[in-house]
């Protein structure tokens, strides 16, 4: 029965793509998630303890899998403008903004502990897609390339013009990595533990137009297929627990780096563009968690720093001298991640989450970041549990991120670069985004038999 379960768990994992929107995602799971993915010091669930210390894996005592489905909703807003007279003399200025068409991405995890209790060793195999982004602009309707149709007095948004009017036309991107580890904790004394966890990953990369690619004079910037690359990477962590209320935890996830990827490009006509290849790694991470537990209430904090600024792929800015993008230029990012777990009966905890995170996009550099708009600072989970019983649990989580400001720069020209415009700013005109995020997920988890 136990190899039938595992069979169906894997097939039915199998069936999702690893595709959604945001960039380090903030927990993994129904139950990490509803606690804002503050983990670090508090192992509520061993899918928390896995993405955030696996040191914390020591706090499990029997061998568990668990399975999780969500569906995540991001809404981003797409704004620019231009000022009268550029668009010729005597024409008024435009303005407008594009909604995302996207749509829903489903995020899936998979993860197995192997726990004993009173053993000093545990381990744990997990899949996890644990960053993405995606969004689908539509070319601009209401372009200059009408003629005497084009009415700049309605809504027209000129960063997607077409790019024979000196637009992006169709924004379109879809990145996803899924991490696959395996974790090992092993416990010194009954207050010390510590974990190590390397990690293999997958991930991939279309962009429609690719900035990263040097345009053509007569057919602009080309498309890509789908890239795909290969990384490595590690986490290590400590974990403290008194015994009594306080638990301390700390870890560090290493750079994840991936090998180039590959791109194949058409222009919009359908010929063929060079190839391209590009490196983009996924950034170091160092959490410290703080846990206080009771009788019924248990609480968490984290607090992360995502190193942008010394990762390949964001942490070059600005133009190449062929017109193509260095890279995003990203600084680091803050998280702050709390929640909170009260048993209202002993079969089920309800649990409220909360997650800070600042921006990592500049707005002087909001221009390069059109087709990764990570701009989401405070989000709210409410989560449920119920045990049915020894074997069978189930926990469901409602996440929203709120629109707040988001990034607002100027469009960049590369035509226009020069010594004291090294970024090529466009005089008077404006790029911006905003967006907000829902998501509503289930985790299923089965403890064997003893």
């Amino acid at each position: 029965m136990r190899t039938t379960i595992f069979k169906f768990y894997f097939l039915l994992f199998t069936c999702f793509a690893f595709s959604q929107a945001g960039h380090v995602m903030q927990g993994v799971g129904a139950v990490n998630m509803s606690m804002g993915g503050a983990a670090t010091a508090q192992p509520i669930d061993f899918n928390g303890a896995i993405l955030w210390n696996p040191a914390s894996l020591t706090a499990f005592k029997e061998k568990e899998i668990s399975l999780s489905v969500g569906a995540f909703f991001s809404s981003p807003k797409l704004s620019s403008s231009l000022p009268a007279g550029i668009l010729g003399a005597g024409a008024p200025g435009v303005k407008g903004t594009t909604l995302d068409k996207r749509g829903t991405s489903l995020m899936p995890a998979l993860a197995m502990v192997w726990a004993k209790e009173n053993s000093k060793h545990i381990f744990a195999l997990s899949a996890f897609g644990i960053s993405g982004f995606g969004v689908k602009f539509p070319k601009e309707e209401n372009n200059p390339l009408l003629g005497a149709n084009f009415d700049p007095t309605k809504n027209s948004n000129p960063i997607n013009y077409p790019q024979q009017a000196r637009g992006f036309g169709l924004v379109e991107s879809d990145y996803m990595l899924l991490q696959m580890s395996l974790s090992y904790a092993y416990k010194f004394s009954d207050e010390f533990s510590i974990g190590v966890q390397p990690n293999i990953d997958y991930a991939s990369l279309q962009l429609a137009p690719n900035p990263i690619s040097p345009p053509s004079q007569t057919k602009g910037y080309p498309t890509t297929n789908k890239a795909s690359a290969i990384g490595y990477g590690a986490q290590i962590g400590v974990f403290y627990d008194s015994g009594s209320m306080l638990k301390l935890g700390i870890s560090y996830k290493t750079k994840q780096s991936f090998g180039k990827l590959e791109f194949k490009q058409k222009y919009l006509d359908g010929t063929d563009a060079p190839n391209v290849k590009y490196t983009m790694n996924y950034p170091a991470i160092l959490s410290f968690g703080l846990g206080l537990s009771g009788k019924k209430i248990d609480f968490a904090l984290d607090y992360r720093t995502v190193f942008y600024e010394k990762t390949e792929g964001f942490k070059e800015i600005g133009w190449n001298a062929n017109a193509s993008v260095k890279g995003f230029g990203w600084k680091n990012m803050t998280i702050i991640s709390a929640g909170i777990q009260y048993q209202i009966t002993e079969k089920m905890p309800i649990r409220l989450g909360y997650t800070y995170s600042s921006n990592a996009i500049k707005d002087e550099l909001a221009f390069f970041s059109v087709s990764a708009p990570a701009v989401i600072n405070n989000a709210a989970q409410i989560g449920l549990g119920y045990i049915f019983n020894n074997k069978w649990k189930l926990d469901a989580v409602f996440h929203q991120g709120f629109r707040g400001k988001g990034v607002a720069g100027k469009i960049l020209d590369p035509m226009a670069i020069n010594t004291t415009n090294p970024l090529g700013e466009m005089p008077n005109t404006n790029i911006s985004y905003n967006m907000e995020t829902s998501l509503i997920q289930f985790t299923l988890n089965y403890t064997f038999d003893k």
